[in-house]
C-alpha cells in the first residue's frame, strides 16, 4: 500500500467549511467552494508531541523515507472511524525507533481538525494515556490508563478496541494484541463485559470495515494531476469507479477499475485518474460501486475532500 508524503501549504483548519465526506450512500457531487490557504499538513505530526510516560520495547520495523535534504521520515497508519465504520489515516513524522508508540500516541491525540470536519472521529475517551508498549514473540501488549474503558456501550467499546488493534496490527512483527489498564492485565473490558482474553487481530473487526475504504489520497491532501487512488472494497463484481469533482461540483475526471476480489470478499484496488482544472481548488475524490439496482445512485459511495492542483 502506497502512502505519499506530501507537504502542503494548505491549512486544514480552513477546511472546516469543506464538503462533509461520508461512507455509505451519498448524495452526489456538490460545490466545494474556493481554495483555502495556510500551512498545516494533514499528513504530519509533531515528533516532539510524544509527551506520555509510556515505554516501548520489542522489535517493530520502521518504514522510512528520506527527503531531498536526507532527513529520515517514518510513515504509519492510524485507525479512527467514520460513522459506524473504521477509517484509516496516514501520519508522517521524523523517524523514531519508537514507531509503535508514535502510532499509538497519534491515535490517542485523535483526528486532525480537517479530518474531523470530514466526519472522522474516535471512540477512545479523552484523557486516555499510553503507559507502555511491549512486543514479545509477536504479541504486542499495550498498557493504557483506566480512562480507556470509561463510558460507552458495546458498540463504543468494540470500536475503540478495533482502533487500537488495527493501529498496532499494521506492523508485520505483530501477530496479536493484548491489553493492560494501569499496569494490570485485563481479559474483560468495561461494564459490557467484552472478552479480550486472547491476542486480537485487525481481521477480528472486519465487520467494522466500510464496503469501500479509501487509503490514499488522504483527507485534505493536495493532489497532482494525474492522481492515484487506492484502497480496498467488497463490492458487486469488484467494480470500482472513481470520479474527480471540482469546486463547482462538476466531474472533471473519471476512471474505472476492479478490485482484486469482490462479491463477498474484500480486494484491493489502485487506479490513476487524469483530471482537468485550470487553478488549484478544493474538490473531492468520489469512489463508488455500480448502480446495479438502477436506483439512480450507487449503493456505496465515499467522499474524500482534497485540493486539486492543475497539471504542469
Amino acid at each position: 500500500m502506497r502512502y505519499a508524503i506530501v507537504t502542503l501549504s494548505i491549512i486544514l483548519a480552513s477546511l472546516l467549511g469543506f464538503v462533509a465526506a461520508s461512507c455509505g450512500t451519498g448524495k452526489g457531487a456538490q460545490s466545494a467552494g474556493p481554495v483555502p490557504s495556510g500551512s498545516e499538513s494533514p499528513q504530519s505530526t509533531d515528533s516532539g508531541s510524544q509527551t506520555g510516560t509510556g515505554t516501548e520495547s520489542g522489535s517493530l520495523p520502521i518504514p522510512t523515507d528520506t527527503t531531498g535534504q536526507g532527513a529520515a521520515l517514518v510513515r504509519y497508519k492510524v485507525w479512527f472511524h467514520r460513522g459506524e465504520q473504521l477509517f484509516v489515516v496516514t501520519r508522517t513524522q521524523s523517524a523514531t525507533p519508537r514507531v509503535g508508540t508514535a502510532a499509538m500516541e497519534a491515535l490517542l491525540e485523535g483526528p486532525l481538525p480537517g479530518e474531523r470536519s470530514a466526519g472522522v472521529a474516535t471512540q477512545i475517551p479523552d484523557g486516555t494515556q499510553l503507559l507502555g508498549l511491549i512486543v514479545d514473540k509477536g504479541i504486542a501488549t499495550v498498557d493504557l490508563t483506566s480512562e480507556y474503558e470509561s463510558g460507552g456501550g458495546t458498540a463504543s467499546m468494540t470500536m475503540r478496541l478495533a482502533q487500537v488493534v488495527c493501529t498496532l496490527d499494521q506492523f508485520p512483527t505483530v501477530k496479536g494484541v493484548l491489553f493492560q489498564l494501569d499496569g494490570r492485565s485485563v481479559d474483560v473490558l468495561g461494564g459490557e463485559g467484552i472478552v479480550i482474553d486472547h491476542p486480537l487481530r485487525c481481521r477480528d473487526y472486519r465487520d467494522l470495515l466500510p464496503v469501500i475504504l479509501v487509503t490514499s489520497p488522504a483527507i485534505g491532501q493536495a493532489v497532482s494531476n494525474p492522481v492515484t487512488v487506492s484502497g480496498s472494497a467488497n463490492v458487486f463484481e469488484a467494480n470500482v469507479t472513481v470520479d474527480i469533482v471540482d469546486s463547482s461540483g462538476r466531474v472533471v475526471g473519471n476512471a474505472f477499475t476492479t478490485a482484486t476480489c469482490g462479491s463477498g470478499c474484500r480486494g484491493t484496488f489502485s487506479v490513476t485518474v487524469s483530471y482537468e482544472v485550470r487553478a488549484a481548488q478544493r474538490g473531492e475524490i468520489v469512489v463508488h460501486d455500480d448502480d446495479a439496482a438502477g436506483t439512480g445512485h450507487p449503493p456505496h459511495e465515499v467522499h474524500i475532500p482534497v485540493v486539486l492542483q492543475p497539471g504542469s
